[in-house]
Protein backbone atom coordinates (compact mmCIF):
# COMPACT_ATOMS: atom_id res chain seq x y z
CA UNK A 1 0.00 0.00 0.00
CA UNK A 2 2.83 2.35 0.92
CA UNK A 3 4.59 1.54 -2.40
CA UNK A 4 1.35 2.32 -4.32
CA UNK A 5 0.99 5.66 -2.53
CA UNK A 6 4.64 6.53 -3.25
CA UNK A 7 4.20 5.62 -6.94
CA UNK A 8 1.04 7.74 -7.17
CA UNK A 9 2.81 10.65 -5.48
CA UNK A 10 5.78 10.41 -7.88
CA UNK A 11 3.44 10.26 -10.89
CA UNK A 12 1.62 13.35 -9.64
CA UNK A 13 4.92 15.19 -9.10
CA UNK A 14 6.13 14.35 -12.63
CA UNK A 15 2.81 15.45 -14.12
CA UNK A 16 2.91 18.70 -12.15
CA UNK A 17 6.46 19.40 -13.34
CA UNK A 18 5.54 18.70 -16.97
CA UNK A 19 2.28 20.69 -16.92
CA UNK A 20 3.89 24.12 -17.51
CA UNK A 21 5.82 22.74 -20.50
CA UNK A 22 2.72 21.18 -22.03
CA UNK A 23 0.50 24.22 -21.48
CA UNK A 24 3.17 26.58 -22.83
CA UNK A 25 3.56 24.42 -25.96
CA UNK A 26 -0.21 24.31 -26.40
CA UNK A 27 -0.62 28.07 -25.94
CA UNK A 28 2.29 28.92 -28.26
CA UNK A 29 1.27 26.38 -30.89
CA UNK A 30 2.50 26.50 -34.44
CA UNK A 31 2.31 29.88 -36.09
CA UNK A 32 -0.84 30.34 -38.13
CA UNK A 33 -0.53 30.25 -41.89
CA UNK A 34 -0.01 33.80 -43.08
CA UNK A 35 -1.98 35.17 -46.01
CA UNK A 36 1.27 35.04 -48.00
CA UNK A 37 1.78 31.35 -47.23
CA UNK A 38 -1.87 30.55 -47.95
CA UNK A 39 -1.65 32.37 -51.29
CA UNK A 40 1.69 30.75 -52.18
CA UNK A 41 0.40 27.22 -51.54
CA UNK A 42 -2.90 27.97 -53.28
CA UNK A 43 -0.84 29.01 -56.30
CA UNK A 44 1.27 25.82 -56.05
CA UNK A 45 -1.95 23.78 -55.90
CA UNK A 46 -3.28 25.53 -59.04
CA UNK A 47 0.08 25.09 -60.80
CA UNK A 48 0.14 21.39 -59.93
CA UNK A 49 -3.31 20.68 -61.35
CA UNK A 50 -2.71 22.85 -64.42
CA UNK A 51 0.40 20.79 -65.19
CA UNK A 52 -1.49 17.56 -64.49
CA UNK A 53 -4.79 18.12 -66.30
CA UNK A 54 -4.49 21.20 -68.54
CA UNK A 55 -1.07 20.50 -70.05
CA UNK A 56 -0.29 16.89 -69.10
CA UNK A 57 3.24 18.11 -68.37
CA UNK A 58 4.96 15.27 -66.49
CA UNK A 59 8.35 16.98 -66.65
CA UNK A 60 7.05 20.05 -64.81
CA UNK A 61 5.21 17.86 -62.29
CA UNK A 62 8.49 16.10 -61.53
CA UNK A 63 9.93 19.43 -60.34
CA UNK A 64 6.96 19.98 -58.02
CA UNK A 65 7.15 16.79 -55.93
CA UNK A 66 9.76 15.44 -53.52
CA UNK A 67 11.93 12.44 -54.43
CA UNK A 68 10.16 10.38 -51.73
CA UNK A 69 6.68 11.52 -52.83
CA UNK A 70 3.77 9.29 -51.77
CA UNK A 71 0.17 9.28 -52.99
CA UNK A 72 -2.71 7.51 -51.25
CA UNK A 73 -6.17 7.23 -52.81
CA UNK A 74 -9.29 5.89 -51.13
CA UNK A 75 -10.25 3.82 -54.18
CA UNK A 76 -6.82 2.64 -55.31
CA UNK A 77 -4.67 2.51 -52.16
CA UNK A 78 -1.09 3.67 -52.36
CA UNK A 79 -0.62 4.63 -55.99
CA UNK A 80 2.90 6.06 -55.73
CA UNK A 81 5.79 5.68 -53.32
CA UNK A 82 8.33 7.81 -55.19
CA UNK A 83 8.58 10.69 -57.64
CA UNK A 84 9.56 8.23 -60.38
CA UNK A 85 6.54 6.01 -59.82
CA UNK A 86 4.16 8.98 -59.74
CA UNK A 87 5.60 10.58 -62.87
CA UNK A 88 5.57 7.22 -64.67
CA UNK A 89 1.85 6.90 -63.94
CA UNK A 90 1.22 10.44 -65.18
CA UNK A 91 3.11 9.72 -68.41
CA UNK A 92 0.91 6.64 -68.95
CA UNK A 93 -2.24 8.70 -68.30
CA UNK A 94 -1.11 11.32 -70.81
CA UNK A 95 -0.28 8.69 -73.43
CA UNK A 96 -3.75 7.20 -72.90
CA UNK A 97 -5.29 10.61 -73.51
CA UNK A 98 -3.33 11.01 -76.74
CA UNK A 99 -4.41 7.53 -77.84
CA UNK A 100 -8.04 8.22 -76.92
CA UNK A 101 -8.25 5.46 -74.27
CA UNK A 102 -8.34 7.95 -71.35
CA UNK A 103 -10.48 11.04 -71.29
CA UNK A 104 -9.14 14.46 -70.38
CA UNK A 105 -10.32 15.93 -67.11
CA UNK A 106 -10.58 19.27 -65.42
CA UNK A 107 -10.17 19.76 -61.68
CA UNK A 108 -12.00 22.54 -59.88
CA UNK A 109 -11.17 23.55 -56.32
CA UNK A 110 -14.42 24.09 -54.40
CA UNK A 111 -14.36 27.78 -53.41
CA UNK A 112 -13.90 28.43 -49.71
CA UNK A 113 -12.69 24.92 -48.82
CA UNK A 114 -8.93 25.41 -48.97
CA UNK A 115 -7.18 25.50 -45.58
CA UNK A 116 -3.46 25.75 -44.81
CA UNK A 117 -1.68 25.03 -41.52
CA UNK A 118 2.01 25.44 -40.72
CA UNK A 119 4.02 22.38 -39.71
CA UNK A 120 7.04 23.79 -37.90
CA UNK A 121 10.46 22.69 -39.12
CA UNK A 122 8.95 20.95 -42.14
CA UNK A 123 6.39 22.84 -44.21
CA UNK A 124 2.61 22.99 -44.26
CA UNK A 125 -0.49 20.88 -44.63
CA UNK A 126 -3.26 21.85 -47.01
CA UNK A 127 -6.86 20.58 -46.97
CA UNK A 128 -9.64 21.10 -49.47
CA UNK A 129 -12.41 19.74 -51.62
CA UNK A 130 -12.47 19.47 -55.38
CA UNK A 131 -14.62 18.44 -58.32
CA UNK A 132 -13.57 16.58 -61.44
CA UNK A 133 -15.10 17.09 -64.86
CA UNK A 134 -14.87 14.86 -67.93
CA UNK A 135 -13.89 16.79 -71.05
CA UNK A 136 -15.09 15.38 -74.33
CA UNK A 137 -14.47 17.28 -77.57
CA UNK A 138 -17.71 18.71 -78.96
CA UNK A 139 -19.70 18.03 -75.76
CA UNK A 140 -20.36 20.04 -72.61
CA UNK A 141 -18.08 19.14 -69.72
CA UNK A 142 -19.57 16.60 -67.32
CA UNK A 143 -19.14 16.61 -63.54
CA UNK A 144 -18.13 13.03 -62.75
CA UNK A 145 -16.69 13.02 -59.23
CA UNK A 146 -16.11 15.02 -56.07
CA UNK A 147 -13.49 14.39 -53.42
CA UNK A 148 -11.36 15.75 -50.62
CA UNK A 149 -7.61 15.99 -50.23
CA UNK A 150 -4.85 16.45 -47.70
CA UNK A 151 -1.56 17.66 -49.18
CA UNK A 152 1.68 17.78 -47.23
CA UNK A 153 3.98 20.44 -48.66
CA UNK A 154 7.67 20.48 -47.76
CA UNK A 155 9.79 23.63 -47.88
CA UNK A 156 13.00 22.22 -49.26
CA UNK A 157 16.54 23.51 -48.72
CA UNK A 158 16.42 25.41 -52.01
CA UNK A 159 13.41 27.37 -50.66
CA UNK A 160 10.95 25.72 -53.05
CA UNK A 161 7.68 24.22 -51.82
CA UNK A 162 7.36 20.65 -53.10
CA UNK A 163 4.52 18.25 -52.57
CA UNK A 164 5.60 15.33 -50.37
CA UNK A 165 2.40 13.42 -49.55
CA UNK A 166 -1.15 13.33 -50.85
CA UNK A 167 -4.17 11.66 -49.31
CA UNK A 168 -7.09 11.81 -51.70
CA UNK A 169 -10.33 10.54 -50.17
CA UNK A 170 -14.12 10.66 -49.96
CA UNK A 171 -14.51 10.37 -53.72
CA UNK A 172 -18.12 10.27 -54.80
CA UNK A 173 -19.40 9.66 -58.29
CA UNK A 174 -21.97 12.16 -59.45
CA UNK A 175 -23.54 10.10 -62.23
Amino acid sequence: MRRLALTALMTLAIAAAAFPLVTRAQSEGAPPASKELFDELAARDAELFAALFDRCDADHLATMVTADFEFFHDKHGQTANSREQFIGGIRQMCEGQKAGTNYRARRELVPGTLEVYVLNNYGAVQFGEHRFYKLTRGKPEELVETGKFVDLWKKEEDGVWRLARVISYDHRLTR
